[in-house]
């Protein structure tokens, strides 16, 4: 097996983190938002339209990161473009927490041993 191929299996494996939402949940329930880890592609897809992203995460780019990381218990996304209008009437703080969470990715193993 290739180097390349040992990584792309090795990363299929890898767990997802999660961050429990209670602005987003119903009830007394909050929306449990699933990500893997960002990869180099991420990036690149955020970069190509948000060309200073690395040094200026703007509120936009925080929301599409958003959107194309976030999953449910069954690995589908929660979120298209067509609810970015929707998250950018949210507060920055909730925005910068999520966001803050995706690019920390701490997995759900690591989160139940602490």
């Amino acid at each position: 097996m290739s180097l390349a191929k040992r990584i792309a299996a090795k990363r299929a494996e890898e767990q997802r983190g999660f961050l429990d939402v209670e602005e987003w949940g119903e009830g007394d329930q909050p929306l449990r938002l699933y990500f893997t880890t960002v990869s180099a592609r991420d990036m690149e897809q955020i970069q190509r339209k948000h060309k200073d992203f690395i040094n200026n995460p703007t509120m936009s780019a925080m929301i599409d990161m958003i959107i194309r990381k976030c999953e449910s218990d069954a690995g589908e996304s929660v979120f298209t473009l067509e609810d970015k209008p929707i998250l950018m009437g949210e507060p920055i703080n909730l925005i910068a927490k999520v966001f803050g969470s995706i690019l920390e990715s701490v997995t759900v193993e690591e989160h139940e041993k602490n």
